[in-house]
């Protein structure tokens, strides 16, 4: 893969990972990344985003809240980032704050591309119910957007199909 110094290059080529080695990626890196999040966009400067980093024992806790079905998807990156957004009560504030999470978490695979590393962005349902939320410490009054899966790549995702510009673009008069 030739340098990824251009943003378009980033973008087309950034992948979804399932698979991944098994070194977390350092918490300096990990730090980085989230760094990079706080220069998503959003209305009024609300920084309405929050990341959790797993450890271990939270790591546990999630797990048994996933049950036997799911918790072993939990276990496929190294390194799991719950991502959220603090919410107002105020409902169009509240939206332009969703919205201001979202972009920061693809900053954050971005970035994670950037730097070599694998990125999965998944919305397990775990993390909607309050056995998930408890075991995080996901607190009433946020919203989960989503579990950020980091680490090293083990494979090379294949380039997925995309709909033409044509089918998705329309011009008003």
């Amino acid at each position: 893969m030739r340098g990824l110094t251009d943003i378009s290059d980033l973008i087309r080529s950034r992948r979804t990972h399932k698979s991944f080695g098994p070194a977390p990626v350092p918490p300096e890196v990990v730090d980085e990344l989230l760094e990079l999040a706080r220069w998503a966009p959003n209305h009024h400067r609300t920084n309405p985003w929050r990341f959790r980093v797993l450890g271990p024992e939270t790591l546990a806790r999630l797990k048994e809240a996933a049950g036997p079905g799911e918790a072993p998807k939990l276990d496929r990156a190294p390194t799991l980032v719950v991502a959220s957004a603090v919410l107002t009560g105020d409902l169009e504030q509240d939206e332009e704050d969703i919205c201001a999470t979202a972009s920061a978490i693809y900053a954050v695979l971005l970035a994670a591309h950037g730097r070599k590393l694998a990125g999965y962005w998944r919305t397990p349902s775990v993390l909607r119910t309050k056995a998930g939320r408890d075991a995080v410490g996901l607190p009433d009054g946020e919203r989960f957007l989503g579990l950020i899966h980091l680490g090293t790549p083990r494979s090379d995702p294949a380039v997925p199909g995309r709909a033409p510009l044509e089918t998705y673009r329309i011009f008003l008069p």
